[in-house]
């Protein structure tokens, strides 16, 4: 499922797939969101999706925390 955004298709993604790219359940995705870690999912017509560009944001953010 793509959305368009600025001319641009963004990637939406599930819980399970969000969880991918941090290697954890989709359980740990759902308490990440609780704690604030990953920004809360959109949500349309009773569907969940995680923007690609908030994940990538996270680990993004992540990186340089780690570096400074």
């Amino acid at each position: 499922m793509n959305i368009s955004a600025d001319n641009k298709s963004e990637r939406l993604l599930t819980d399970r797939e969000a969880g991918e790219y941090f290697g954890v359940s989709r359980q740990t995705v759902w308490t990440y969101v609780r704690k604030g870690i990953i920004p809360k999912p959109l949500t349309f017509g009773g569907i969940t999706r995680f923007p690609l560009s908030d994940i990538l944001g996270v680990i993004e953010a992540a990186k340089h925390q780690r570096a400074a």
